[in-house]
């Protein structure tokens, strides 16, 4: 039996005690963190990866007990990897699909779960779970959680420097306030399978045969997954993007998954199914595009079931949908096996905006018992547009009318263009764009949502309620504005077009003659100007004076108890 120590694994284990009783292991974790333990075969397989399954059943201290799914780590080690909110002892016993193998079948040990001490959210709260009133996130301890999300779709390859890249742009998004970073892990977006954009510094993570997946891939990926954990940001891991069902087809697919599960299931992250799950390969984008689509959602559905069924820690599962949503139908058949709704409403800058600011009420109403938010719309400097003041739109447009959170994006970043290395051209034949993300990652826009984020930060966000009847105003369109509420105490109105004169706006459906502190907060800065009380209305009704400076606005009244 082999333990990991602090030593040889800094990005897995952080705190480790290691005791012997009675020929059985016992090993000590701080609650919500990971602990790996790995097992050597006594025997020779040909086909490791396909032909042996182990599993092991983990009782906890209150009786229940749960059965984890362990992987081939490569050559004759197979390992488990375990985290619990509660702290005590958890007792396990492995089995193994060859119970004659005595390495890796019934196997037994210890592992004693003691109380986290520090400030990390992910160790404090633990893991995220759909809210009880289904429309936000929030962690295992009831603390909400606001989700922020950063795309790096190809954050796990080679152009991405590890560890020196990869840490310099976690804390960047870390002091904007991003909570989320999603990627690949697997086959990722605008390659060809195997193409070695692709690839990290081990290869690929299967073989080009699809028999086997390569474990020396997952060791990379383990260190900025774990890096990831460790500065408190939830890892959003995409299994595969969605034309590679095509050729690894269901039952491959499900094997991908299984390993995802048994290997990063224990840190506090979130699943993707996979991104674009109606977009089928380039060549097939034409006439075959609709039987293709028919297809995809389908063979997702089965994947999505069987994720939903494999996975202990219960992890919340989205699907990132594609471009074959806008036929009417959802991105996959079964959505009941998903936890959390994501759109995807173009990257045409402000001519994305009308469906973008559509599609979140509309699929609130579609799917009244799931949380909903934006998983990709106008990634920042795409087609040399989508710039800071789209950013802006589409995160308060997004917030104001029901969403859990928000994903941003920014061209040079989710294909990871280098200085010394372009992505280059998609299979399309389209370059999306030569932008370094040493200079796209600098984007105000990027720093303007963080803002965004901490303004909300100031209120019970969590509570708030869409309220368009809250905002009159003679012209709204698309832009806005936008308006919501949190109990009777608090109003928020976004404003793209600043009041003025000739601009006017009302806050109506106010107590009358009720006293009301009004202060306009800077969407660019994150500043608060204060204006100071004003009264409604007999008719409840207050207009919205003019802001301090022409530009867009976040306007919040606070009811004056007094």
């Amino acid at each position: 039996m082999h333990f990991f120590s602090e030593k040889t694994m800094p990005f897995l284990i952080f705190t480790f005690f290691y005791s012997t009783t009675f020929g059985q292991h016992t090993f000590t974790i701080p609650q919500n963190q990971v602990i790996e333990w790995s097992y050597q075969s006594v025997k020779t397989y040909e086909k490791p990866f396909m032909d042996v399954s182990i599993y092991a059943t983990v009782k906890s201290p209150d009786g229940n007990s749960i059965t984890i799914p362990g992987y081939w780590a490569g050559g004759p080690h197979w390992a488990f990897r375990f985290s619990a909110p509660d702290p005590g002892i958890y007792d396990f016993i492995t089995r193994c699909s060859d119970p004659e193998n005595p390495g890796l079948h019934r196997q037994e040990g210890s592992i004693r779960v003691i109380r986290y001490e520090g400030d990390n959210p992910l160790y404090r709260n633990g893991p995220l779970r759909v809210s009880q009133d289904k429309r936000h996130l929030e962690h295992l301890d009831g603390t909400p959680f606001f989700w922020l999300a950063d795309s790096w779709w190809h954050g796990m390859t080679a152009r991405f420097k590890w560890p020196e890249d990869f840490k310099i742009l976690t804390a960047d998004r870390k002091e904007k306030g991003f909570s989320v970073i999603q990627f690949t892990v697997g086959f990722p977006c605008d390659i060809a399978p195997f193409d070695p954009r692709g690839q990290n510094e081990a290869g690929d993570p299967w073989d080009s045969a699809l028999t086997t997946i390569n474990p020396a891939y997952f060791d990379l990926a383990d260190q900025r997954i774990a890096w990831l954990v460790r500065q408190g940001i939830v890892p959003n891991i995409v299994g595969a993007w969605g034309y590679y069902i095509k050729w690894m087809g269901v039952e491959r697919m499900r094997q991908h998954w299984k390993y995802l599960i048994a290997r990063y299931g224990a840190y506090p992250v979130t699943w993707t199914l996979c991104g674009e799950s109606t977009l089928a390969w380039y060549d097939d984008l034409g006439e075959n595009w609709e039987s293709e689509r028919n297809k995809f959602r389908q063979w997702w559905s089965l994947v999505a079931k069987f994720i939903q069924e494999g996975d202990p820690y219960n992890r919340i599962l989205t699907v990132h949908p594609g471009p074959g949503v806008f036929d009417g139908k959802p991105p996959i058949d079964d959505m009941d096996q998903i936890d959390m709704i994501m759109l995807q409403s173009g990257h045409d800058g402000f001519l994305s905006i009308p469906h973008a600011a559509a599609s979140v009420p509309e699929a609130l109403e579609t799917y009244p018992t799931k949380p909903v938010l934006h998983g990709e719309v106008c990634f920042e400097g795409m087609k040399g547009s989508s710039w800071e003041d789209v950013q802006r739109i589409l995160f308060w447009s997004n917030m104001l009318q029901g969403a859990c959170g928000f994903s941003y994006g920014v061209e040079g970043i989710w294909q990871f263009n280098t200085q010394e290395q372009l992505f280059g051209a998609s299979p399309g034949g389209n370059t999306w764009g030569n932008v370094p993300w040493e200079i796209a990652y600098q984007y105000s826009g990027s720093t303007q949502v963080g803002k965004g984020k901490k303004i909300l930060e100031n209120f019970e966000w969590w509570h708030l309620e869409p309220d368009q009847d809250l905002i009159r105003f003679a012209n709204q369109d698309a832009f806005g504005p936008y308006s919501a509420r949190i109990g009777d105490e608090f109003v928020f109105v976004y404003l793209h077009r600043p009041p003025a004169r000739w601009r006017p706006y009302w806050v109506q459906g106010l107590e009358p003659e009720i006293d009301y502190q009004l202060t306009f907060y800077d969407p660019i800065t994150g500043d608060p100007y204060s204006h100071g009380p004003v009264i409604a209305s007999l008719k409840g009704e207050i207009r919205i004076p003019e802001a301090p400076i022409m530009q867009d606005w976040v306007v919040v009244l606070k009811k004056n108890r007094d």
